[in-house]
């Protein structure tokens, strides 16, 4: 059996409990709880893991090091793989940022991938960035028949949810219907091809059904956590 990528969400941030949309590097650091969920993530994970890597924010480098520090590994930072960057929404937390970022987001998942966010992103800027770093690391050791341990990559909630679901074919409106919280997972294995399958998504496993009827703006502007 291979590897598997497991792309992990890291911890509450100062952010997360002020519900800004906080997506410029570095960012802002984690919450003792932050650091519990990090750590609680490695004495739980079940497989073995045998690389953490992750973005450069200050958030993702943090969580990664109690990961790391429960497992003896030393992380790897990674550049390209950081949050979806919201330009001129950065740093926000009222309902109107959230509403406009949630719903251009919404947007991407229908399939309007050159939509950019205001002075920020477009979807196809996030996957060009992004995609090739996890390419790279299938290529260097998922696809070797001699790696069998899983990859942690410790990432951001909105940019995992685009990418695994891009990668995997998991239909937008599963992505959109099923955040991530801080520490939780998306695990993908390499299939024939170059293609990939998701063999879990949070507390979710296939098969991942499309959701018949979802509300990612209005679930955000209730939410604590719109970023997840």
């Amino acid at each position: 059996m291979s590897g598997r990528l497991v792309l992990v969400r890291h911890g509450q941030s100062v952010s997360n409990v002020d519900r800004r949309l906080d997506t410029r590097p570095p960012g802002r650091e984690l919450t003792d709880l932050g650091r519990e969920q990090a750590r609680a993530f490695a004495k739980d994970w079940r497989h073995d893991i045998g690389m953490v890597a992750h973005s450069v924010a200050l958030r993702a480098s943090q969580t990664a090091a109690e990961i790391g520090g429960e497992l003896n590994l030393d992380p790897h930072e990674l550049d390209g793989i950081h949050e979806v960057q919201v330009g001129e929404l950065e740093d926000r937390n009222d309902d109107a940022a959230v509403e406009q970022f949630t719903g251009l987001y919404k947007r991407w998942h229908e399939g309007e991938l050159d939509l950019r966010m205001p002075g920020g992103e477009s979807a196809t800027q996030v996957l060009a960035r992004y995609v090739p770093v996890i390419t790279q690391l299938r290529m260097r050791y998922l696809d070797d028949d001699a790696w069998h341990k899983d990859i942690v990559v410790v990432s951001h909630g909105a940019a995992i949810r685009l990418v695994a679901a891009t990668l995997a074919g998991v239909d937008g409106s599963f992505a959109l219907d099923h955040h991530l919280p801080n520490s939780e997972s998306v695990v993908l294995t390499p299939i024939t091809d170059g293609r990939w399958s998701c063999l879990q998504w949070g507390a979710e496993n296939p098969p991942f059904y499309p959701e018949p009827d979802v509300h990612p703006v209005s679930d955000a502007l209730s939410s604590a956590d719109p970023m997840g």
